[in-house]
């Protein structure tokens, strides 16, 4: 059996204002680190051997805090970065759509294919997987990469979920595929008051 983590990275000033990140080495900011630490704690109890990240700085810096806190290791792997955005990154919907009208997407941009995010994203998570079996791993991603692993990993074309900054997302190969046993997970960032004053 094997059973993977699938992570998206921490908060963004970026993903604050809405503007498209794609390939851009867009930093955490102060609550994106904070977002990555809580994760690492929510980890802390829990058994794993290995992360793997996108080597964009947001990615990997989350996993990052994770594997110091496991004491395990963590490699990088080009095929986890963010889908291309073109001559769309750094842009948000408002500027999209005065630039190039309503259907922006259907424009050449120089976009990534969303077939190619998915085929190299699926090809990275089938690869490790198979060459650490019985090893738990995790995958620090991004919003669009992982929306597309997702679909393919369900084999499943109508997914199509926002996932939140530091969600955690699990899946388990079985003999018929891969299932999804979580999704879109964020328990970690539910800060809860345990010495509220009462004076």
């Amino acid at each position: 059996m094997v059973m993977i983590g699938v992570i998206r990275h921490g908060r963004t000033n970026w993903n604050e204002k809405g503007r498209l990140q794609g390939l851009t080495d867009i930093p955490l900011n102060e609550e994106g680190r904070k977002q990555a630490e809580r994760l690492a704690t929510r980890f802390h109890e829990e058994k794993w051997d290995l992360i793997v990240s996108s080597p964009l700085s947001r990615a990997y810096d989350t996993a990052n805090a994770v594997a110091k806190r496991l004491n395990i290791p963590l490699i990088t792997d080009e095929r986890l970065v963010e889908r291309g955005f073109g001559k769309a990154e750094g842009t948000t919907e408002e500027k999209r759509v005065r630039l190039w009208g309503k259907d922006w997407r259907s424009l050449e941009l120089g976009i990534e294919p969303q077939e190619v995010v998915m085929q190299r994203s699926l090809e990275c998570v089938e690869e490790m997987s198979s060459e650490h079996q019985g090893k738990g791993v995790l995958f620090v991603s991004h919003g669009n990469t992982i929306n597309q692993l997702v679909k393919g990993l369900l084999k499943d074309p109508s997914f199509d979920e926002k996932l939140n900054n530091t969600s955690v997302s699990l899946f388990r190969k079985e003999e018929d595929g891969w299932v999804c046993k979580l999704l879109n997970c964020t328990k970690h960032l539910e800060v809860v008051e345990t010495n509220a004053s009462t004076h």
